[in-house]
């Protein structure tokens, strides 16, 4: 018998599945489960990610939010069926160095995307360097995203950057309402490059940074790579895993 651990948002609606859950197929510890099953919504899927990481169990997730782009749909029936036929995706997060201008360096990982953004009334001024050279002299704009291809659906993607195939060994790098250069969009880097973006006239034009939301204010430096030592394991129903998922949203 698969021993389950289930986690839940603090949502009622989450609580109340939960609730169900546990009382039809009972739980386990989080370290002693063989997959964790987290309800709510993208945003939870997110927590749970990333404070599991270091347990072998898996993730399958059940939509009790609004979007739910990582989620399965919520069913209390067939459980069990589902997790034996469930299929895996595995990820590797980003890892983001911040500097301040304090000179702290604040250190993170981001399941979907690392963001710089403009903490100011004015637009940022960003240099760009991708594996020691430097690319972009300057960026101005509201910010720059690099996204991995879970993450390419959302801020990315609002920023109208490019969805990429769960497959794929490359990393979106978005920028977020460029002035100049006027309309550039972005580029598609190798999964293994390093990105820098140093601010430019900090002070007047202040920057922060987020990864998956955990923010760092004031950053005068910040270095984005892939995490290949950290593996995020995702289940999925049949024919509705992340690499479907990312080519129907395409289509939508």
């Amino acid at each position: 018998m698969v021993q389950i651990a289930v986690m839940a948002s603090d949502t009622p609606i989450a609580q109340e599945a939960r609730r169900a859950l546990v009382a039809k197929h009972g739980e386990v510890p989080p370290e002693a489960a063989d997959v964790i099953v987290a309800l709510g919504g993208d945003g939870f899927m997110l927590q749970t990610l990333h404070g599991t990481q270091a347990l072998p169990a898996p993730v399958y997730g059940m939509n009790c939010g609004t979007i739910g782009f990582l989620m399965n749909e919520y069913r209390e029936a067939g459980l069990a069926a589902r997790l034996e036929a469930a299929e895996e995706a595995v990820i590797n997060p980003l890892a983001m160095r911040a500097i301040t201008a304090g000179g702290e360096a604040r250190d993170a990982l981001a399941i979907n995307e690392v963001s710089l953004l403009r903490a100011g009334p004015q637009a940022a001024k960003l240099r760009i360097t991708v594996d020691g050279k430097v690319r972009m002299q300057e960026l101005v704009a509201d910010g720059a995203i690099v996204a991995t291809p879970a993450g390419s659906t959302a801020y990315n993607y609002s920023a109208h950057g490019p969805i990429l195939p769960i497959g794929s060994d490359v990393l979106a790098l978005t920028a977020v309402a460029a002035f100049r250069p006027r309309r550039w969009r972005g580029a598609l880097l190798p999964k293994s490059a390093e990105v820098r973006f140093d601010v430019l006239e900090a002070r007047k034009r202040p920057v922060m940074a987020e990864a998956d939301g955990q923010g760092v204010r004031d950053v005068v430096t910040v270095i984005v790579r892939t995490e290949r030592a950290v593996e995020h394991r995702i289940l999925f129903d049949p024919g509705h895993g992340l690499e479907e998922r990312l080519i129907r949203e395409q289509f939508t």
